[in-house]
Order: C-alpha cells, then sequence, then structure tokens
C-alpha cells in the first residue's frame, strides 16, 4: 500500500525537492502552498502523515498541528515539523503544537527517512479497533 504524505510548504523550490524525493521514494504525494490549502487538503483526503513548514510566509504553520489534534477522526496522523528555526525554544512550540517530530532545515533526507519510517510504523487507531 503507497502511502500518502501531504507536504505544507510555502516556498516553491523547497516544496518540489521534497515532493520530488518522496515520489522517488514510493510515496504518493499532495502539496499545499498555505494554510488554507492545507485545510482543505486534509478535509477533501486525509493523508498518512504531514510535513509541515512551521512559518509559512505570514501565517503560523503549526496551526495546522494543532487543529489535526483537534479532529478526533484526524487526530491520529503524524505531523513532522520542517523548519528553519532548530532552536529550543522553537522546538519547544512544535510540540506543544501537537507536532511528532521535526526535522531543521535544510532537510537531511537520512533523518526525514527515520521519522517517516519511525511514524508511519505506528498502527493507527482503525487498525487496533477490536
Amino acid at each position: 500500500m503507497m502511502r500518502r504524505i501531504l507536504v505544507v510548504e510555502d516556498n516553491e523550490l523547497s516544496r518540489e525537492l521534497l515532493c520530488d524525493w518522496l515520489e522517488a521514494e514510493s510515496y504518493q504525494v499532495a502539496s499545499a502552498a498555505n494554510l488554507q490549502q492545507a485545510f482543505a487538503a486534509i478535509q477533501e483526503r486525509p493523508p498518512d502523515a504531514v510535513l509541515l513548514d512551521v512559518q509559512l510566509g505570514n501565517q503560523d504553520g503549526l496551526s495546522v498541528a494543532s487543529w489535526i489534534r483537534q479532529q478526533p477522526a484526524l487526530s491520529h496522523i503524524p505531523v513532522i515539523a520542517v523548519t528553519a528555526h532548530a532552536m529550543l525554544t522553537e522546538q519547544e512550540r512544535i510540540f506543544q503544537a501537537g507536532c511528532n517530530a521535526y526535522v531543521p532545515k535544510p532537510v537531511d533526507f537520512k533523518l526525514l527517512t527515520e521519522q517517516l519510517e519511525r511514524w508511519l510504523a505506528l498502527p493507527s487507531p482503525s487498525h487496533s479497533k477490536e
């Protein structure tokens, strides 16, 4: 089964790089350039995981993680923050918003692979119900 990843990134070059890499790694990919597109994509077809840029222009990307955690049908979706701001205070904000992990920019694709494998390996609630 091909896993579907939503890439939420406002920088077109960064978004294309992440999407191309994910497709090369045999993931199905959807992308969003802003909060509105991200919310619409998640509601239309929930992904198996979200790669989330923390700063989307003048918008706070972490609002996507917070919103996902508040939705019972979506709260199991792993959210991995991708950020150029990896300072300790920013890391705390990332985890408080509901992200499962973060990967600093420039993206280390080995680390990103490890995080995706780790979080996608966990059973979702729909698989663990009796």
